[in-house]
C-alpha cells in the first residue's frame, strides 16, 4: 500500500510540488516574459543594470572588466533552482535569478553573462582556478569550504531530507541502514553528513543529482539525499514514482561561493542581500511563490 507523501520541516505545502517544476513565467520587472528580446524587438531584462560601477579592491570585478563579461557557476539539474531546459536552451531558477542579479549589480546584463555548469566536487577549484567569477547554486556555507574560498550571503536557508520510491519502507532518516545505499552529488554536503552520522549505511554518488534520481529508479539506490528544497523538484517530476518523506535533519544555509581574498566583492553582495529585500522577494515569487512555501529572507553573515 503507498503511503502519503510528506513535505515536512520548512512549512513546505504540497503545493511546491508544481512549483518547483513549472518553468519560470517571468521576472521581476518582466512579470510574464523572458530575458532577451521580445517579439516587439525591445530587449526586456530581470533586473536594472547598474551603471558606472566601481568596486576598488576585487580582483573578481577587475578579470570581469577586462573581458567585459561575468563567467557564473550553477546548477542545471535542479528545477525551480537552477534548470536548464535542453529544448529552449532556457536556464531558469531562484539560484540562476540570484546570480542575474549580482551581475545586474556589478553592470552586466543577460548577455554579458556566461553560466558554467560546474558539479558539487569541482566547484571549490573552479573558483581557486578563476575559472568563474562566482557559483550560485545551492552551494552550503561550511568551515571546511571557508578554507580555500569564501562566501557572500547565506541568501536562503533549508535542510537535507530524502527522496526514495513511493513503494519504499523507508518513511525518515531513521530506517536507512545496511540495506540501504543512499545517493548523493560526489562531494556534497549531504553525502558527506551521511558518512559522518550513519556509517553503516552504503553510499554512491555521481556528479549529478539526476544521475542518483535515475539510480534510485533503476533500484540501484533505495534513497536520494540533498537539500529538500532540491527533492521536491524532482518528485514533482513523477510524482506516481518518487516521494520526499521525513522531516529535515540538517540546517543548510546557502552561499555565494567566491575567491577567498575578495572581500570587496563578499561585501557588495552582502550588501545588495541586505538592502535589496523586495529584489529578493520578487525572484523568490517569480520562481517559488506559487507553492505556498512562506520563507524570509535570511539575515547576512
Amino acid at each position: 500500500m503507498r503511503r502519503t507523501r510528506t513535505l515536512a520541516g520548512i512549512g513546505i505545502a504540497a503545493a511546491a510540488l508544481l512549483a518547483l517544476t513549472a518553468c519560470n513565467s517571468g521576472s521581476p520587472s518582466n512579470p510574464g516574459g523572458g530575458t532577451g528580446g521580445d517579439e516587439g524587438g525591445e530587449d526586456s531584462t530581470w533586473f536594472e543594470v547598474a551603471s558606472d560601477v566601481q568596486l576598488e579592491g576585487s580582483p573578481t570585478f577587475d578579470a570581469i572588466q577586462e573581458r567585459d563579461k561575468v563567467v557564473i557557476g550553477v546548477k542545471e539539474d535542479q528545477p525551480g533552482l537552477g534548470y536548464l531546459d535542453v529544448t529552449t536552451n532556457e536556464r531558469t531558477g531562484f539560484d540562476v535569478d540570484i546570480a542575474r542579479w549580482i551581475a545586474a549589480s556589478l553592470g552586466y546584463d543577460e548577455d554579458k553573462i556566461e553560466f558554467k555548469a560546474i558539479a558539487s566536487a569541482n566547484r571549490e577549484q573552479a573558483i581557486v582556478n578563476g575559472d568563474i567569477d562566482y557559483y550560485v547554486g545551492t552551494y552550503s556555507i561550511t568551515d571546511k569550504r571557508k578554507e580555500q574560498i569564501a562566501f557572500a550571503g547565506p541568501y536562503f536557508i533549508t535542510g537535507q531530507g530524502l527522496l526514495v520510491g513511493t513503494d519504499s519502507d523507508i518513511e525518515s532518516e531513521a530506517d536507512l541502514g545496511p540495506d540501504t545505499t543512499v545517493c548523493s552529488a560526489t562531494g556534497s554536503t549531504p553525502i558527506q553528513n551521511i558518512r559522518t552520522n550513519y556509517p553503516e549505511v552504503p553510499t554512491k554518488e555521481f556528479d549529478l543529482y539526476s544521475a542518483c534520481v535515475e539510480a534510485l529508479l533503476s533500484g540501484e539506490v533505495q534513497a536520494v539525499t540533498t537539500d529538500q528544497a532540491i527533492l521536491i523538484g524532482y518528485a514533482a517530476q513523477d510524482p506516481d514514482n518518487l516521494m520526499v518523506v521525513g522531516e529535515p535533519f540538517t540546517e543548510e544555509r546557502y552561499g555565494v561561493g567566491l575567491a577567498k581574498d575578495d572581500t570587496a566583492l563578499q561585501e557588495h553582495i552582502n550588501t545588495l542581500f541586505t538592502d535589496g529585500g523586495d529584489i529578493w522577494q520578487a525572484i523568490f515569487d517569480a520562481n517559488l511563490g506559487s507553492s505556498g512555501i512562506e520563507v524570509t529572507q535570511p539575515a547576512v553573515d
